[in-house]
């Protein structure tokens, strides 16, 4: 259970030294970075949760899986020193750390190289069905890292993982003798992005990933007779953080608690809700090179030139004055894709429809066999982009969002700065950032008729062309930027550490 490093300097990633007002560099373990690494919003949320740390004046690294997809935005990497070789159970798996040539300034990203476990077509599965080793990819991953960290970091870290593939690290750095006198005074962070994924696997997985059989029981890694990766990183952070304040209330429940309810109840103060933020740069109507016409609050009137370029890429009539609804993400049932195709509304009325975005073949199937039946009124581009998640921001009059849940969500904060108001459920991040009948349109039960209710009061809103361009004004004002997190981070990272603190 020791990973072996060969003779290397101390510090071999050059710029990642201690901040120079003494507090720790800031560490981010993840499966998923934008660009290079992608299925949804928890690449987006981390790297604009680092990008503004970066620029904060903190000291980051970020740690990411080496998959195929890196390559493709990444081709000119290299090492940083030599292999180390990780052993858990009876394996022995070489890693080597790259990081990108000439990358851009901002937080320092080492990419961890286990090409027998990363490099392949996908990030966690294909085909619909998950890979059968992914217990052993993120438990290699994770013990990986934190050799990397004292190989590539000088002085103090605070070690923040995201979601269950990363939990792992920090149950090793407190059960294993070397890595717990190590990491002894080294505060953690576990953000939960979305409990509904929480890495289940058989008991049988524990040897050969390195899991104590001490630390299987029902505190901490056990889970209805089977090892829960998620539950074992709450068992074993400092500080627990989801990212939104409502989530974190419904995390706290029997019905929203995916199972783990007590485990969040039993954090205490040291679980928050802290909603995320978007790169207000990049989202930004006024300034997106990727969209047909740029557009500002005050003067919102080339968003119909928009309108009419997505119409017509989606292969639907012109139509200036037609409702045009928009949806972008992974359509997976999380994302209400049921409500939206039994909705009454969607097949029958007199509006235009378009879905971005790849998930679960039943729901591609679907949608396509929707538009097939409304070719003038329903568009699908089941290969996502983000040139034309962009263009359909700037496009859409109103976002449809009737997630069953909705730990934070990002989009509906991009749809309002475009005037793209959501049609969203009361839930997580969504009721956290969307206020109704002023931003957009919020309804609470899981049914297809409060789905068309919420549709039919934006419609009427809609056909005041007055009262409309009043919410467009209003939405588009509104502040998503992480700094509004700054402070609410800062106080999670202190608490951290001073749990770290009362272990000496």
């Amino acid at each position: 259970m020791t990973a072996v490093a060969m003779p290397t300097p101390a510090l071999s990633f050059p710029g990642v030294s201690p901040s120079p007002d003494g507090l720790p560099t800031i560490v981010h373990l993840t499966a998923e970075y934008a660009p290079y690494a992608r299925t949804g919003g928890l690449a987006e949320a981390v790297r604009g949760m680092a990008t503004f740390q970066a620029k904060a004046g903190r000291a980051v690294v970020v740690f990411v899986p080496l998959y195929r997809s890196v390559r493709d935005h990444a081709p000119d990497l290299a090492p940083l020193g030599r292999p180390i070789r990780v052993d858990l159970g009876y394996r022995s798996t070489e890693v080597r750390f790259f990081r990108e040539v000439n990358a851009a300034p901002g937080p320092k990203v080492v990419f961890v190289d286990a090409p027998t476990y990363f490099n392949r077509a996908a990030l966690y599965g294909e085909g619909g069905r998950d890979y059968e080793d992914n217990a052993r990819r993120f438990a290699v991953f994770s013990r990986a890292v934190l050799d990397g960290i004292t190989r590539l970091i000088a002085g103090p870290v605070l070690v923040h993982g995201h979601d269950w593939h990363t939990s792992l690290a920090l149950m090793y750095m407190r059960t294993y003798a070397g890595l717990r006198e190590r990491f002894a005074d080294t505060p953690t962070v576990l953000s939960v992005h979305n409990a509904g994924y929480q890495g289940h696997f058989p008991e049988s997985v524990l040897h050969d990933c390195g899991i104590p059989p001490e630390v299987y029981n029902w505190r901490m890694a056990e889970w209805h007779n089977r090892v829960n990766y998620l539950k074992t990183g709450l068992a074993f952070a400092d500080v627990v953080v989801t990212v939104s304040p409502g989530h974190a209330r419904e995390l706290r429940t029997p019905d929203g608690g995916f199972g783990l309810h007590g485990m969040f109840q039993a954090l205490g103060d040291r679980f928050l809700g802290i909603t995320n933020g978007i790169d207000q740069v990049e989202w930004d109507p006024a300034r997106d090179t990727q969209i047909t016409a740029n557009y500002t609050r005050e003067d919102t009137s080339a968003k119909a030139r928009c309108k009419a370029a997505l119409q017509r890429s989606f292969g639907l009539p012109q139509r200036k004055r037609t409702p045009l609804f928009g949806m972008t993400g992974r359509m997976v049932t999380q994302k209400g894709l049921d409500l939206i195709l039994n909705s009454h509304l969607v097949w029958n009325m007199d509006a235009q429809f378009v879905f971005l975005g790849q998930g679960e073949p039943r729901y591609e199937r679907a949608l396509t066999q929707l538009a097939d039946a409304r070719p003038r009124h329903v568009g699908v581009q089941i290969n996502f982009t983000d040139r034309v998640e962009h263009r359909l921001m700037a496009g859409a009059d109103m976002f449809l969002m009737p997630s069953q849940y909705e730990p934070c969500g990002l989009t509906q904060m991009r749809a309002q700065r475009y005037g793209a108001l959501p049609i969203g459920r009361r839930v997580g991040g969504i009721a956290d950032t969307v206020e109704d009948d002023v931003t957009g349109f919020l309804f609470d039960q899981f049914t297809p008729g409060a789905f068309d209710h919420a549709i039919s009061r934006a419609l009427a809103r809609f056909a005041d062309a007055d009262g409309w361009a009043r919410r467009m004004y209003t939405a588009m004002g509104r502040d998503f930027s992480w700094e509004r997190a700054e402070e609410r981070y800062a106080q999670a990272y202190e608490l951290a550490s001073a749990v770290a603190r009362s272990r000496r």
